[in-house]
């Protein structure tokens, strides 16, 4: 066989391939429990609420350090 022979059947080969995945990720997101929108809120103010002690964590941890630099020069 031929360098295009085996050219074409790579390219079969691999549109093969894709198809099959898309076929799995399709199959795979029917089996997905996706959330309610009661669930979906909660999930998501958990979120913003960590976002905030996180950032506000980081602000305080922020603020001592650049008072120690103040103290020290």
């Amino acid at each position: 066989m031929g360098f295009l022979g085996r050219l074409g059947t790579g390219i079969k080969r691999s549109v093969t391939g894709t198809v099959d995945f898309f076929k799995t990720g399709v199959a795979e997101l029917k089996k997905v429990r996706w959330p309610t929108r009661q669930e979906l809120i909660k999930y998501t103010l958990v979120v913003v609420v960590t976002v905030i002690l996180v950032t506000l964590f980081t602000l305080l941890i922020d603020m001592g350090i650049a008072s120690l630099i103040e103290q020290i020069r």
